[in-house]
């Protein structure tokens, strides 16, 4: 079985690294660095992940594997969003509400429902 492949699109003077939303589910730290690898060998500026790609356990908090990926995408310097639906996730997790409420308050990590959502906020944050 080959692996999805990734996209690259631009917006806003910037270049995104789209993972299809098809394809494997994100279980473990270690593939942040094979996203970040992939980033960084198509010049990414921003890494946009689909949220059904990642495992339940990155939306449990207490599990510690969303901290280790962000974490790590901080620690390279690479802004990651989460795109798509999080509002079954959020309903069930004041933790996670909380998380994604904060993360949106900064430039590194953004959680955001649609692509449109993110063309707004890169218009407003001026890339």
């Amino acid at each position: 079985m080959t692996r999805p492949t990734c996209e690259i699109r631009e917006a806003h003077g910037l270049r995104l690294l789209a993972l299809p939303s098809e394809g494997p589910p994100i279980l473990r730290e270690a593939e942040a660095d094979e996203i970040l690898s992939e980033a960084w060998g198509r010049d990414a500026d921003l890494t946009l992940i689909p949220a059904e790609r990642l495992s339940a356990a990155f939306f449990q908090l207490e599990t510690g594997l969303a901290g280790a990926i962000l974490q790590k995408f901080a620690n390279y310097h690479m802004r990651i969003v989460i795109l798509g639906d999080l509002a079954e996730q959020s309903a069930r997790s004041r933790a996670l509400r909380d998380f994604i409420r904060e993360s949106n308050a900064g430039e590194s990590v953004w959680f955001l429902a649609s692509l449109e959502d993110l063309e707004r906020r890169l218009a407003a944050s001026g890339a």
